[in-house]
């Protein structure tokens, strides 16, 4: 059996969308599209604020450090006894070192020693004899013994201040042997011991020299031979090429005076020391008078300021002299080293939509409130959008004035 299906109508041809139609849903779509982004996307700005910005130029070099130090040097020296610590202040009159002459022997110290231990088994000896109770013999050995075990304590890890502690410790074995002194005076052993003991010293003294500081200074037993030829008084008279050759290793020439003594130390006074920078950039310009900043290896994170004294152009190398105003420390035993110098400049900057060109003149719009006013300027340095200006006529321009961008 056959299904019959009924016949099905026509379908209606599809309507084409006509030109009119198609410009005016693209017009729609436009529309939509510039409303959305006026509406979401903020406006360009029409202005900006002048900032104060920093312009840096760095200058590489080789520096041959000048301290204001003093050396102090004998002929016929068998020894040295320092007293003063190294690197440390001394004041005038302080006593910095005694200086054994060539006529000296370690034999006369080790005499010195013999007679010092002849006193000391004798007076056991007395001390051990006695039959009554001496109560201040009793007090200043007791004092000894417990500054002694003070003293041991602090070198087995007991918090407090050592030096402080020797010097109490001297002071209560100083007070035992005037008492033992006093106490056995009529013993003729024990004071020809003495007299043999004090005899020794003034041998010794005959051949030692002492000595002292003639003002406030930091002292140092280190000397590198530059202190001779090389000063405070005379750095700025040297040439590029002399700085150089010290730079390189050769000392300044000694004075005859000087010549066959040894260096026993050397003061140095703080607070003022001189740099001689030779300079890398040859075609550098520096201004004196001006401050810099200083950079030396070794230091990374210690930045001293430097002030140009005068600078040299000769045989190819520019010589920068350099006066430092501050602590010597750093540089106390650095002779050379190489350094950078910073030059750090504060400047105007506005972005470069502020620039624009009248009568062949870069300049910048300032806005005051209602009034505009064009402002010639000197263009210093251009960093991608941010411009280094200044104002052609002083005084015109200032960080926080409101600039028309364009």
């Amino acid at each position: 059996m056959y299904q019959m299906t009924p016949p099905q109508p026509p379908k209606p041809p599809k309507k084409k969308l006509n030109l009119f139609q198609i410009l005016l849903i693209a017009a729609a779509f436009g529309f939509c599209g510039w409303y959305l982004y006026t509406a979401l996307v903020p406006a360009a700005a029409t202005s900006a604020v002048i900032t104060a910005g920093t312009l840096s130029a760095r200058y590489e070099g080789d520096c041959l450090i000048v301290r204001d130090e003093t050396p102090y040097d004998a002929e016929g020296v068998t020894s040295v006894d320092y007293k003063a610590e190294e690197g440390s202040v001394v004041q005038r009159g302080y006593e910095i070192c005694h200086v054994y002459s060539s006529g000296f022997s370690n034999r006369e110290m080790t005499a010195l020693q013999d007679y010092r231990d002849q006193i000391r088994d004798y007076q056991m000896q007395l001390v051990k004899a006695e039959t009554t109770y001496d109560a201040k013999m009793a007090r200043v050995e007791s004092d000894v013994l417990a500054r002694a075990k003070e003293v041991r304590e602090l070198v087995g890890g007991a918090r407090g201040s050592l030096a402080n502690q020797e010097k109490l410790l001297d002071a209560a074995i100083d007070a035992r042997q005037q008492y033992l002194k006093q106490k056995y005076s009529s013993d003729q052993r024990l004071s020809r011991l003495y007299d043999d003991e004090l005899s020794q010293m003034q041998r010794i003294d005959s051949w030692t020299k002492p000595y002292a500081a003639t003002a406030e200074a930091i002292v140092s037993f280190y000397s590198d031979g530059y202190e001779y030829g090389l000063t405070a008084a005379n750095y700025a008279t040297f040439t590029p090429a002399e700085v150089r050759a010290m730079y390189n290793g050769q000392r300044p020439q000694k004075s005859t005076i000087q010549k066959g003594k040894t260096t026993i130390y050397r003061t140095v006074k703080d607070g003022t020391w001189h740099v001689l920078f030779l300079v890398k950039d040859t075609t550098w310009n520096p201004v004196e008078g001006q401050t810099y900043e200083l950079q030396m290896e070794r230091f990374e994170n210690t930045t001293v300021n430097a002030t140009v004294e005068s600078f040299t152009r000769s045989g190819g190398e520019l010589l920068v002299r350099l006066a430092v105003n501050s602590s010597v420390q750093p540089v106390l035993y650095m002779r050379t080293c190489q350094a950078v110098l910073g030059d750090y400049m504060s400047q105007l900057c506005v972005p470069s939509r502020a620039l624009i060109r009248q009568d062949d003149t870069d300049g910048v719009v300032v806005i005051d409130g209602a009034n505009k006013s064009f402002i010639p300027v000197n263009i210093i340095f251009r960093n991608g959008e941010d411009v280094y200006i200044s104002a052609i006529q002083q005084g015109l321009l200032f960080e926080g004035q409101t600039v028309m961008l364009h």
